[in-house]
């Protein structure tokens, strides 16, 4: 279809989803602005700046942007510190500091640090996610119940959380027992939102039935009581008469000083994390399965928040919520994104005296909840479920932001995750020696759309970006096996990560899987949890939790009439007569499908020894005939095997098929047989179907795809091709 007539068809669905963002934005921005220390008008002034800049030049498609729920406590803290006590001027101090955010943020784009966020274990951002959420919640507790005084630290605001509760019964101040029950009556709303199915409902977002709770009573007062409205004005929304009437004057008197630096350096963090991951989250949900130009968007980002700032308002980041919204909604482009902007501006021209009308308790509400969000008892179990020591990195991140501030906060989260790796491997060493050395191989298998790539050593969020610019060069309607038999180690961040690519190829009609973790141990059945190779003593029986891969091999098993068994077996005398082996040292077998006279396996072994030795981890069918057969090996022909005639080891030729000579190169003793054996319904049958390596030692077939385990779509053709080879076979003899 054409790009601008899908733009004009679109643009409808565009404009309406726009629209109902707006609605969420409205009271957030409202919201994340007064939370942030900052007048309420500067979060609608980073949505409608942010809205309109990134919707020309960004590189996201579905996105929403504005003010960000992670930028609400450095943002706070920074007009506390920076001002000294002066919030006028910390709020100028700060608008400086935005500025500088922005200019940084610009440079990222420039430089293509889109792929920062992966450097960040997930476990550490979730803590530092929660953090944020906690010190929303609590702080905003107070706001909600009426309380404007209440300061400090996290311990000594939870210390007087009973005071704020009984200080709206015990005032001579009636209004404030007025303002906190509609700030718990709006608590109530978000939370019950969920629950009341009525589809008309939801047309209007939660966050809006709250501003229309909060205006509907206050008018209520005006019209139908003859008392006014009780809710103090010290408890109401301020903004300016004329919002376009003198700007603030961003103050950069502090440039030279260290903690300004400090302010700038947090604010740029948490504005990119926030950004990067929201955008990697959106892009999961685009109904078109497009990939954002990550440092695209930061160059947009950057320059919206550099207007932003001299505009006075907040920070310009990509928000999960809205865009979430917007995808529901039906958008299709970047135009929803300005509409977004474009009603917000709408709303704040010709609903100023609405606006003014909603207490500042119904606002902390709608923060409250979303702060539980970030940090719901559901996020703790979700992360124990991993495993204990992404709990343990979990916590660590969160206790340590929530007291020693953000950045403190991610580089702990970053070095626990380091130490805990050196513990579970119990080896330095390993990753001092390897992390600068190259370890992802990928190329293109001979089968049409079939890639390949394999891991070695360990892989990290210390070294995902290598991992992940292969998979990236992979086309998502393509095949792709990621093969991590030759890994060590793959950590939380990694198996997050493969999980959402896994998504992305199944959302573009691709296959992507992942082998070679069955000889991987797990502390927890979680599939994000961190994976380890284990000494063979301690690998997996077939009574223990087993892989996605296994479990999917379990069940081929059973649709086949196969028994599976998980654990390996020293066991491999079966083998030795076969040619393929004589050189070969067998460690284990694993993962057997089996039944009288047939049986499938994954098989470990090396070939050379010394410098030379390698090793090998392969998948195999093997079944008996009932007859004896001759003795061959069967190549697809390739360029060994055409070096191979050039040192005299001259194929057998079928006469009558060359095409099938042509195609395959077929070795043996005794020729005249083997002609004999391959007849035309065995030939026509080798040429439809896929190429394996194919081996008798006139009692058994050995049946190899390739050098490497098989994915599980490739086993169920591998299957399928031993069970008609058995038969053709068998009923020819």
């Amino acid at each position: 279809m054409n790009k601008s007539y899908s733009f004009f068809h679109d643009l409808p669905a565009n404009i309406f989803s726009g629209f109902v963002v707006s609605l969420i934005a409205l009271p957030l921005g409202l919201g994340l602005s007064l939370a942030s220390g900052m007048p309420p008008i500067s979060g609608i002034i980073a949505a409608v700046v942010g809205g309109t800049i990134v919707s020309l030049l960004g590189g996201s498609h579905v996105t929403i942007v504005g003010p960000g729920n992670g930028l609400v406590v450095v943002l706070l803290g920074a007009v506390y510190t920076l001002g000294g006590g002066d919030l006028t001027q910390g709020y100028l101090f700060t608008l400086a500091a935005i500025i500088l955010s922005g200019v940084l943020l610009l440079l990222f784009g420039f430089l293509r640090l889109g792929g920062l966020s992966d450097f960040f274990p997930a476990s550490a951002i979730q803590g530092m996610l929660a953090a944020i959420g906690l010190t929303i919640l609590i702080k905003q507790f107070f706001v909600m119940v009426g309380d404007l005084e209440s300061s400090g630290g996290i311990i000594a605001l939870v210390s007087q959380i009973p005071s704020a509760i009984l200080l709206p019964f015990v005032s001579s101040d009636s209004g404030l027992l007025a303002g906190m029950l509609i700030g718990v009556i709006s608590l109530f709303i978000m939370v019950f939102y969920s629950k009341i199915r009525y589809p008309a409902f939801h047309f209007i977002p939660a966050p809006m039935w709250v501003v229309v709770f909060a205006v509907g009573v206050n008018y209520y007062y005006q019209f139908f009581s003859d008392t006014p409205f009780p809710v103090p004005e010290a408890l109401m929304i301020q903004i300016p008469e004329s919002l376009f009437d003198h700007l603030p004057q961003p103050d950069f008197s502090l440039l030279w000083t260290v903690p300004f630096w400090g302010v700038v350096l947090s604010i740029t963090l948490i504005a990119g994390v926030e950004s990067l991951l929201s955008v990697k989250a959106v892009d999961k949900l685009d109904p078109k399965k497009r990939r954002s130009n990550t440092n695209k968007d930061l160059k947009a980002l950057g320059l919206a928040t550099i207007i932003s700032g001299f505009l006075g308002g907040m920070n310009v980041v990509t928000v999960i919520a809205r865009s979430s919204v917007n995808v529901n909604n039906k958008a299709t482009n970047r135009s929803s994104n300005f509409f977004h902007a474009l009603f917000l501006l709408l709303f704040v021209i010709v609903f100023q005296d609405q606006i003014r009308r909603v207490p500042l308790t119904a606002l902390a509400a709608i923060l409250v909840y979303t702060g539980y969000k970030l940090a719901s008892p559901e996020i703790f179990k979700k992360i124990a479920g991993i495993g204990r020591e992404q709990l343990i990195i979990f916590l660590i991140t969160l206790f340590t932001t929530l007291f020693l501030g953000l950045i403190i906060g991610i580089v702990a989260g970053v070095f626990v995750t380091f130490l805990s790796h050196i513990i579970i491997n119990k080896s330095l060493w390993r990753f001092s020696r390897n992390i600068l050395k190259p370890n992802v191989l990928l190329f293109k298998e001979e089968e049409k759309n079939t890639y390949y790539i394999s891991v070695l050593h360990f892989c990290s969020f210390l070294n995902f970006y290598r991992l992940k610019d292969k998979i990236n060069m992979v086309p998502q309607s393509q095949n792709l096996v990621v093969d991590f038999s030759l890994c060590d180690f793959v950590d939380h961040s990694v198996m997050e990560g493969l999980s959402n690519y896994q998504f992305l190829f199944a959302q573009k009609n691709g296959s992507f899987e992942t082998i070679g973790l069955d000889v991987h141990g797990a502390v927890t059945e979680h599939p994000f949890a961190v994976r380890t190779l284990l000494p063979f003593n301690k690998r997996k029986s077939s009574n223990e939790k087993l892989t996605k891969r296994q479990l999917r091999i379990k069940a081929i098993g059973e649709q086949c009439g196969l028994d599976y068994n998980a654990k390996p077996k020293l066991k491999k005398s079966f083998l030795m007569n076969l040619l393929y082996f004589k050189t070969k040292t067998i460690v284990k077998i694993y993962n057997e499908l089996n039944r009288p006279n047939f049986r499938f396996f994954d098989i470990h072994y090396t070939e050379g020894e010394f410098i030379t030795k390698e090793n090998i981890q392969a998948s195999m069918l093997l079944f008996n005939t009932k007859q004896k057969i001759p003795s061959f090996t069967l190549e697809k022909e390739g360029l060994m095997e055409r070096i191979y005639h050039i040192a005299g080891l001259s194929d057998i030729d079928l006469d009558n098929h060359p095409a099938f000579s042509k195609s395959f190169y077929l070795l043996g003793d005794n020729p005249k047989a083997i002609k004999h054996f391959f007849n035309d319904s065995l030939i026509l049958f080798l040429l439809d179907n896929p190429s394996y390596h194919i081996e008798s030692n006139g009692k058994e077939i050995l049946i190899q795809h390739r050098e490497r385990l098989t994915s599980v779509r490739e086993l169920e053709v591998m299957l399928s091709f031993g069970f008609k080879l058995e038969k053709l076979i068998n009923d020819s003899y």
